[in-house]
């Protein structure tokens, strides 16, 4: 890293130069009062804001943006806040995941083509932290993340409920504890109770989580509540740290080494995180140009304990783990499983920065020679259902499914799932194995969070809990069961998934890592002959671009034409 010269720096080749062009690019903003000396060599510092009232994770950013410009002015930067498009999961159809690249083209293309020296994101709902970074990674200027941080946690009639696990739990409470209509609209308002992201350890705060793993937040950052005043001093401190991280051209590259992802991994496994992080780890890796490949999800995490005690895999919510220490609690435990020479957003390693810490809870943090389980990782399957791979959780699932051999009941897409699952004749039965096709990235389109489908109701009655279920869709973080899930190549390009029928014998092996579909060779190419593959769902906008051009699970599901990056550089003005 190389100190910054301030005539060097990115916006002065907007700023710094009295001629026309000089004139037009500082004219236009004076028209907001703003002095000489915004132009003349301090930091010019991006607030990217993911916030909108459509998202509601995000709903308080507008807030946080202030409080991260004191921060940024403090220090001697010049902050300008700008929007990028927002990504409510528990809004947006058909799911937030097709539009995940879309906001990473909306963050890149908003950083490169305006005169920022740094960039400060501010993220909380799941896909707006990934695709913030994303982008970002294209660029590759000094870069802070601060996340908005979880709700507090949801109490209903005595009963901790975490916003999004509590919601895999309806339908059986429905059928089977008389929960009313009353009670539903009872516990929504109890499950979300302030600002801030789904209180679980689910996707949100598994994406916050990799962040500070990763050292893209200032220590500690990410378990802080939203509604926290501590979250809101992070956020003024994140302010002045861009400005620094400026002067010091400490730029997300620098931080972003091979070793950062796989202390992201190992993290990753300790707290029971989403296996969506998978699919996001993979596309920043791509964008900042690091090999990471889906079997290092495997090979790194599957054999690290799992050490914090959280829903869905545990029986707590972030408000207690913040309480409990937080991240750097889990850190220090790790430390002999971490890479210690990298470098995080304060200059200093993750494991550095977590050397005094203390445990205030050990019920939600255990230490790493007595831990919650011994291994708790993501596993990577392979077989002639999964070539390119499939993923499982295994913390979230039944162990006594963990090498199961049942019938295939297939549903060939989900509008068949919701047609069928509930039909008292369908031949399904505990031991069967659940087959979802078409909820691929190219077969939805955009890959949505329904590996996890509910279980038919007849079942549900008679008190089964879990079952095999397979797809080459996601599941949700906050969700739980034996699901196999990102089943590459999918279904909707003549993946294996597409030629799998009723009543064919499917062997899940979890602990030998396969994924069987025992149907012969000659009979599954009869199959394959047979097939046609789906028409295209639109000819026409963003949709029809990301089918042309989006990956499969295995390569993160980014575009083709997005992996790497441009850089900064702009040499072309505008007249």
């Amino acid at each position: 890293m190389n100190k910054m010269d301030k005539n060097k720096l990115r916006s002065q080749e907007w700023f710094g130069k009295l001629d026309k062009m000089g004139f037009v690019h500082r004219s236009w903003l004076r028209n907001q009062g703003y002095p000489d000396d915004y132009f003349t060599g301090r930091p010019i510092i991006g607030i990217c804001n993911t916030w909108s009232e459509l998202t509601p994770c995000n709903g308080h950013l507008r807030d946080f943006a202030e409080i991260v410009k004191r921060g940024v002015l403090e220090a001697g930067g010049v902050p300008f806040e700008f929007p990028v498009m927002s990504l409510g999961e528990t809004i947006m159809r058909p799911t937030t995941m097709l539009f995940r690249n879309l906001v990473s083209m909306d963050t890149e293309e908003s950083i490169r083509a305006n005169p920022l020296d740094g960039i400060v994101l501010l993220t909380g709902c799941d896909k707006t932290t990934p695709s913030t970074v994303m982008g970002a990674c294209s660029v590759d200027l000094p870069t802070i993340v601060v996340p908005g941080g979880p709700m507090l946690n949801g109490h209903f009639r005595g009963e901790t409920i975490g916003s999004g696990t509590f919601n895999w739990k309806i339908k059986d409470r429905q059928e089977n504890e008389n929960f009313s209509d009353e009670d539903l609209l009872e516990a929504e308002e109890c499950s979300s109770r302030s600002s801030g992201h789904c209180n679980t350890m689910g996707t949100a705060s598994t994406m916050s989580t990799m962040c500070e793993a990763l050292g893209l937040t200032l220590s500690g950052a990410s378990a802080i509540p939203a509604v926290d005043s501590r979250k809101k001093k992070m956020a003024q401190l994140s302010g002045r740290r861009i400005v620094e991280m400026v002067k010091e051209n400490l730029k997300l590259s620098d931080i972003l080494t091979r070793k950062a992802f796989e202390n992201a991994i190992v993290v990753n496994a300790a707290v029971g995180g989403s296996t969506n992080l998978i699919l996001h780890l993979l596309a920043i890796a791509g964008r900042i140009g690091i090999d990471l490949q889906l079997e290092d999800f495997d090979e790194i995490g599957s054999h690290i304990p799992l050490l914090v005690n959280l829903m869905p895999s545990g029986e707590y919510l972030m408000e207690d783990f913040y309480y409990a220490g937080g991240l750097p609690v889990v850190i220090n435990e790790l430390k002999n499983h971490l890479h210690s020479d990298t470098i995080s957003v304060n200059g200093k390693s993750i494991v550095e920065n977590c050397v005094n810490v203390r445990c205030n809870n050990r019920n939600v943090i255990t230490t790493i020679k007595e831990p919650l389980k011994e291994s708790a990782g993501i596993a990577v399957l392979r077989g002639n259902i999964c070539q390119k791979g499939a993923v499982i959780k295994p913390s979230a699932a039944t162990k006594e499914l963990m090498q199961h051999k049942g019938r295939a009941v297939v549903f060939e897409n989900m509008e068949d799932y919701h047609k069928r699952i509930d039909d008292p004749d369908l031949d399904i039965d505990a031991s069967s194995v659940i087959v979802l096709k078409g909820v691929g990235p190219k077969g939805y389109p955009g890959m949505p969070e329904v590996g996890n489908v509910d279980l038919p109701t007849k079942l549900l009655k008679q008190g089964v809990k879990d079952m095999v279920r397979i797809s080459d869709g996601r599941m949700s973080g906050t969700a739980y069961g034996t699901v196999v899930l990102h089943v590459s190549p999918e279904s909707a390009i003549g993946g294996t998934l597409a030629f799998i029928q009723n009543g064919d014998i499917i062997e899940l092996d979890v602990p030998a890592r396969k994924l069987t579909l025992e149907v012969s060779e000659d009979e599954l190419q009869k199959r394959k002959d047979k097939w046609k593959q789906p028409e295209p769902l639109t000819n026409r906008g963003y949709v029809k671009l990301y089918l042309d051009h989006v990956q499969q699970a295995d390569e993160g599901a980014d575009f083709d034409v997005l992996k790497g990056g441009s850089g900064s550089a702009v040499p072309r003005d505008l007249h």
